[in-house]
């Protein structure tokens, strides 16, 4: 099974007997080598002495008078932004159910970057057994925002947001790209390539450098990926057998139950179940139907045991795709709570 994604810090974690990631020093130490944490030149005594004694013991207590003596205020909100997340981290039985408790209570206290990484982690994990090079790229746009080009043939393309942005300000020449940019000198335009059943292997030789793209259309591999991928998600946390394949559209007069796989088609689903009238332009942002059928009724909530559950995901008016796939953890109609 190939190594992917190294740089999540998954190697540094530990599989409980239950399945679950248990946290570990050498897990929390990776985050201070990040370029938020890790010292700079300025760095002042008391920063320095922070991290020196995080890095030897990375759950000890700081408190609030040790963070008020570091004279940069950036590097005082990052390290108490850390140790927040570090908390929820240490007080939770593993790290899937730190995930879960994010969303709990009145919303997200941490970064959305804290959100992706974790996330990212937690996918790796539960892609041991498939680590297919599909599945792996269709699993990053779960903690990966991506950019959507509809294309004048129909093809519907996923590329990553930020690979896209770097291109487009530097060409992929780097520093000089945006010395060039800077000096109005014309860029090459974006043209990454596509991940298809023929190349999927050289996903491995690329797999942190985010600049494959994908196509979204039915028949497609990408979609049956993802859709393979969310049944894994949803087995690893809830303990349940679902299966999803895509939908051309929603035509069930019994139409009980949705999930939004991001806002806007939470949003969307919501009116179109409401029988809101919804204009064409922002139904045309619609990217995929999905449906998810229990593998057993009797995990679902009784009263609707055995119909189906419809997923979408859409882009939004910049045409980016933000994927939250917590929402398939926290919005499943299950017999029993988690």
């Amino acid at each position: 099974m190939p190594d992917f994604w190294p740089s999540c810090g998954y190697r540094l974690l530990a599989a409980g007997a239950d399945g679950r990631l248990a946290l570990t020093d050498d897990f929390l130490r990776s985050y201070l080598a990040r370029p938020e944490l890790a010292p700079v030149r300025e760095s002042c005594a008391a920063e320095l002495a922070l991290h020196d004694a995080l890095l030897a013991d990375p759950r000890r207590r700081v408190g609030p008078e040790t963070l008020a003596a570091i004279a940069d205020p950036d590097a005082r909100d990052n390290y108490g932004i850390w140790l927040r997340f570090r908390d929820r981290l240490t007080a939770a039985t593993s790290l899937e159910a730190a995930y879960v408790g994010l969303f709990a209570g009145d919303g997200v206290d941490v970064p959305p970057l804290f959100v992706h990484q974790l996330t990212q982690v937690l996918l790796r994990h539960a892609l041991t057994a498939a680590a297919e090079p599909m599945a792996a790229r269709a699993a990053e746009m779960l903690f990966r925002p991506q950019k959507i080009a509809v294309m004048e043939d129909g093809a519907v393309m996923a590329a990553d947001e930020a690979t896209v942005e770097l291109f487009a300000t530097t060409g992929g020449f780097g520093s000089l790209g945006e010395l060039l940019a800077q000096n109005r000198t014309p860029l090459r335009e974006v043209d990454l390539d596509v991940l298809d059943a023929q190349n999927a292997h050289l996903y491995w030789e690329r797999d942190e450098r985010h600049d494959f793209s994908v196509s979204l259309n039915r028949g497609r591999p990408a979609l049956d990926a993802l859709a393979r991928v969310l049944e894994r998600w949803v087995r690893h946390f809830l303990g349940v057998e679902v299966a999803i394949r895509h939908e051309r559209a929603i035509d069930d007069p019994r139409w009980a139950w949705h999930v939004g796989l991001d806002a806007e088609a939470s949003g969307l689903l919501n009116d179109l179940y409401n029988d809101v009238d919804v204009d064409e332009r922002r139904l045309a942002r619609l990217l995929c139907l999905f449906r998810l059928d229990f593998t057993d009724p009797k995990d679902m909530r009784p009263a609707i045991a055995g119909r189906p559950v419809y997923l979408a995901m859409a882009m939004n008016e910049s045409n980016a795709l933000k994927l939250k796939p917590q929402n398939l953890l926290l919005n499943l109609p299950l017999a029993r709570p988690q």
